[in-house]
């Protein structure tokens, strides 16, 4: 990635599915209760704040360090996230590009699904997570930790040459924000597992800066600026 001088994650703001699944933490759930299918879950009153938020962040960045690229998943939580950060922008900023590379990893079968739901209706699918380990446990119609790398290095191989002015902002999910650790800090399987324990906050920013010889990490999971949201960032994922 040495045509990029500064790479820019964040996960999208709090979303309603993120809602429901604090919902049923410490319960006997089986499922979470999202009535939209995840590419439509939208964002909660208060990620539209710390989309906002965001955006008041972007606006305050030294003039060579604000985005000239933005690149976001097409889902609906990460799209809004990055049309309400940029709105509250006062420089020109760039059209916003849509990838369908960075949607959150693909779970199949076990979507929507509490780990007590997996084991329960999914017995065999819960011991081949044991066995396999989460980094290349592939759920039936889902993805793998390690597929989810494979559509990120096609995505960053493009973002090299694709990137005007070498100033890119990535809006997705959590679990792309980890596997670009992986990748450009090239991590260990167990390195990135280790990593993945930590929630990543919504509206968080992780980034890396070009230092002459690559991309260098500058911060992770940083959400100092979501102090203005009034709300605290959740854990839960989706």
């Amino acid at each position: 990635m040495n045509a990029l001088r500064w790479l820019t994650l964040t996960r999208h703001g709090e979303s309603t599915g993120n809602l429901a699944y604090q919902a049923v933490l410490g319960t006997d759930a089986e499922e979470v209760d999202i009535p939209e299918r995840d590419a439509d879950v939208p964002l909660s009153d208060t990620g539209r704040a710390q989309a906002a938020a965001l955006g008041r962040w972007l606006d305050a960045l030294p003039e060579d360090e604000r985005p000239t690229t933005v690149i976001t998943s097409p889902y609906v939580r990460a799209h809004d996230t990055a049309r309400i950060a940029l709105a509250e922008t006062s420089f020109a900023v760039p059209r916003i590009r849509v990838d369908e590379r960075i949607r959150d990893r693909e779970q199949g079968v076990l979507q929507g699904l509490t780990p007590r739901g997996v084991r329960t209706r999914y017995p065999g699918e819960a011991e081949r997570l044991r066995q396999l380990g989460k980094f290349y446990h592939r759920p039936p119609g889902g993805e793998s930790w390690a597929d989810l790398a494979l559509r990120l290095r096609s995505f960053y191989r493009d973002l090299e040459t694709g990137a005007p002015g070498g100033r890119a902002l990535v809006v997705a999910h959590d679990a792309i924000i980890v596997m670009t650790r992986y990748l450009v800090e090239e991590l260990t399987e167990q390195e990135v597992m280790r990593i993945e324990k930590e929630p990543v906050a919504n509206a968080s920013v992780t980034r890396w800066r070009h230092d002459g010889t690559g991309l260098a990490p500058v911060c992770y999971n940083d959400c100092a600026h979501l102090a203005t949201a009034a709300v605290p960032p959740p854990t839960a994922r989706r």
